[in-house]
């Protein structure tokens, strides 16, 4: 991945803290959320030149998916990837590993040297770092926020960066939930959803071919003209299975309605509280804006 934006370090990199003599040291928290994704390790790198820069620190999320890191005195675009550990299938209500070769990412720009930020790592937060990448001049701040608010907007989420997924999985959690956060958790339930739906094993393949989908920043089933092939994602079998064209469109809206008036949801959302982000994704061209 090709990774560009502006970034100063100011501090020594590696290892889990880089406080430094001036007295800064910036803290960014957060939660890893595909239900929520415990004991996985989430990594804080620097963007600078247009690339991936050094590693600024590393922590292990706790079981509710929450995390920590000290950022010394650094300043500027952060890329955050996330790997490994576990989660609750939301379709299935199994506990499945995180697949190897499926990475999680969160961009954030213009972080403030110092400053303390919290932040989501999500399936619409890596779509948006996968779309930022490809956008022309790269991740820059501009393209970061630009992809960051075109998937927000793409799926009724008005902040993908800070708001919190509601957790479906969790009875009563609809609540006290926003508008924003039900679609958001409504959201990564499709995705489990989905996969299910195409016999995919381990559901996180499908973030994987969800972020190959947007890096162009359409939704059809392609990067670029290149189909995507998703053998092997998430364990499935077959040598040519191709993503549809159609699976982050109508694809997500058949499966966010068929998550909501299943039993797997515990929310207490019904049906008619989604049927609006429902008949978007399913009348949507998958132009991502």
């Amino acid at each position: 991945m090709t990774l560009i934006g502006a970034g100063v370090l100011l501090a020594a990199c590696g290892g889990s803290s880089n406080t430094t003599g001036n007295g800064l040291n910036g803290t960014m928290s957060g939660t890893a959320m595909k239900g929520p994704v415990a004991n996985a390790t989430v990594t804080a790198f620097g963007v600078a030149n247009g690339a991936k820069g050094s590693q600024l620190a590393t922590a292990r999320t706790d079981a509710q998916g929450h995390f920590t890191m000290q950022l010394g005195a650094y300043a500027g675009t952060v890329l955050v990837e996330m790997q490994g550990g576990s989660y609750t299938d939301e379709a299935t209500n199994a506990t499945m590993s995180m697949s190897g070769a499926d990475v999680m990412t969160s961009v954030v720009p213009g972080f403030a040297a110092g400053s303390s930020m919290t932040i989501a790592v999500t399936p619409l937060t890596s779509m948006a770092q996968t779309m930022a990448q490809g956008m022309a001049g790269g991740m820059t701040d501009a393209n970061v926020t630009a992809a960051n608010g075109g998937v927000g907007s793409y799926f009724s989420v008005g902040d993908i960066l800070h708001t919190t997924p509601m957790d479906p999985l969790v009875a009563g959690s609809g609540g006290a939930a926003t508008q924003d956060q039900k679609n958001y958790g409504m959201t990564l339930a499709a995705m489990s959803q989905y996969a299910k739906t195409i016999g995919m094993p381990v559901s996180s393949g499908i973030v994987t071919a969800m972020m190959n989908d947007a890096s162009d920043g359409v939704m059809n089933g392609t990067a670029g003209s290149t189909p995507i092939n998703m053998s092997g994602m998430g364990g499935m079998m077959g040598g040519n299975t191709m993503m549809s064209a159609t699976a982050g469109t109508k694809g997500l809206s058949t499966a966010m309605g068929e998550f909501v008036a299943s039993g797997m949801n515990r929310s207490g959302v019904p049906v008619s509280e989604m049927q609006t982000l429902i008949d978007k994704l399913n009348a949507s061209s998958g132009v991502i804006q």
